[in-house]
Parts: structure tokens; C-alpha cells; sequence
């Protein structure tokens, strides 16, 4: 499952979304209003959260269903085992680390934005927390109020007007669209060519770090298939991505 599939915004979606679920409306001579219509809640022009162009749903609910045998009775189980050998000190400094090295990723799509300011802060972010919080182990940049300027390749289409393109769900990544699958390959491809890890040319070392990487991304995330109790639990997870994406693009 993709980490950018539970943030805040998406979060706060769900929450009104349930919240909305849960009050029927009155009926009988104590009404005090009718309900709105769908015309008066989403006018001309702007844009319906529910209204997700998703132009493969077949492919899309058969990849969901994948994802879900897959993560419940693989990669999960691999995950629980991870946290069960690590103490969550050990886990912390595992995620500090690893957010260290992806910092290039931040810097270069910053960069590619013109975001100088977040380039800088990146940049800052790398010296102290390489030296001070050893090779990222621990960060005390952010204390210092250099806060993590997290950007990757589908923003940075996005910023350039980029359209989010149809729903798609990838095999084991989980929620994504036409741009944003984009900006994961050119990302995954620049990592490997120019990254950090390239840097070693040691495959075991590239395949150790893909691995590790993988797991502490799914360890950060809370969500878990078919625990929403939502029969549309589907067209739920669209929307909140959809929601989530568009929020990181305020440009």
C-alpha cells in the first residue's frame, strides 16, 4: 500500500465523510429543513471529490483485490514480524535514516519547482541531521525548524499543470493515478541511476535498502484492508486519494 494513501487531509476527509454517513434526516411535521440536492451541494465548476475518472476499473478492482490478499497474508505478516524484533527505538532510527536518504528525492524535485527556499532547507536538513544526527539515525534538524520539504516527480508535473489523469491502482503500491504513476517511475528510475544508493554499486546493497524501505513504509501506515467497515471501501479509498493529491498541489 502506497504511504501517500493516509495524510491529515485525507484523514479529516474520512472523519466527515463518516460523520456525514451518520445522521439520517428527520422527517414529519418537526422538519426543519429539506436536504439539499446534489446540484446545490457541488455547483457548476467545481470539482465533485466523488467524481473520480477511473477509465480501467476493471483492472483497478482486480489489482485492489491483489493488494489485499497480498498485503493481508504477505507483506503485513512480514511487517508485524519486523516490529516484533525491533523495538519501536530501534524502528524510529530505522525511519529517520531512511527518510535521510530520500531526502535527494526532495531536493531535486524542489529544485525542478523552483522552490529554492525548499531546496535550502533540504540541503540544511542533510548537513545537520548526516553529522549531528549520524548518517540520519536521528534528526534534530526539525527541532532546529527545519522541517521535512517532502515533494516527489507527480507534484512536480502537477505544479507545471499536469492534470491527476485517471484513478489507477498499482499491484502492491496501492492508490495512484496516470501522473502520479509517472512521477513514480521517473522517481524510482533517478534514484537508481544518480541516488544515494547508486552511489555504492553493490547490488545486494540496492536490493537490502528496496526491501527495508518497503517495510518501514508500510509500518508507518495505520491502515488496514477492509477495516473501514465500508462496503464501498473501494470508492472510498479513491476518494481520499484524489482529496489527499490534490491538496499537496495547492499550485
Amino acid at each position: 500500500m502506497n504511504t501517500r494513501v493516509i495524510q491529515p487531509a485525507a484523514l479529516l476527509a474520512l472523519g466527515l465523510l463518516v460523520a456525514g454517513c451518520s445522521t439520517l434526516p428527520h422527517t414529519g411535521p418537526d422538519t426543519v429543513a429539506p436536504l439539499r440536492t446534489y446540484d446545490q451541494i457541488v455547483r457548476d465548476g467545481e470539482a465533485d471529490p466523488l467524481n473520480v475518472p477511473d477509465a480501467i476499473e476493471g483492472f483497478n478492482r482486480g489489482a485492489y483485490r491483489f493488494n489485499y490478499y497480498f498485503d493481508n497474508y504477505f507483506f503485513h505478516p512480514i511487517v508485524r514480524g519486523y516490529e516484533f524484533v525491533l523495538p519501536p527505538y530501534a524502528q524510529d532510527r530505522v525511519s529517520n535514516a531512511l527518510d535521510n536518504i530520500g531526502e535527494f528525492g526532495n531536493v531535486t524535485n524542489n529544485l525542478l519547482q523552483l522552490k529554492l527556499d525548499g531546496v535550502g532547507i533540504t540541503l540544511g536538513r542533510l548537513l545537520i541531521n548526516s553529522t549531528i544526527g549520524i548518517a540520519g539515525l536521528w534528526d534534530p534538524a526539525t527541532p532546529l525548524g527545519l522541517t521535512r520539504q517532502t515533494q516527489d516527480f507527480g507534484r512536480t508535473l502537477g505544479h507545471y499543470g499536469v492534470g491527476n489523469g485517471s484513478y489507477v491502482v498499482l499491484p502492491m503500491f496501492g492508490p495512484s493515478n496516470a501522473r502520479d504513476t509517472a512521477g513514480l517511475a521517473v522517481d524510482a528510475a533517478a534514484f537508481s541511476l544518480v541516488g544515494p544508493i547508486a552511489w555504492v554499486d553493490e547490488v545486494g546493497v540496492s536490493a537490502g535498502y528496496a526491501g527495508l524501505s518497503a517495510v518501514d513504509k508500510r509500518h508507518r501506515i495505520p491502515f488496514q484492508y477492509r477495516d473501514t467497515g465500508s462496503p464501498f471501501e473501494y470508492e472510498l479509498l479513491r476518494m481520499l486519494y484524489s482529496i489527499q493529491r490534490e491538496s499537496q498541489v495547492p499550485d
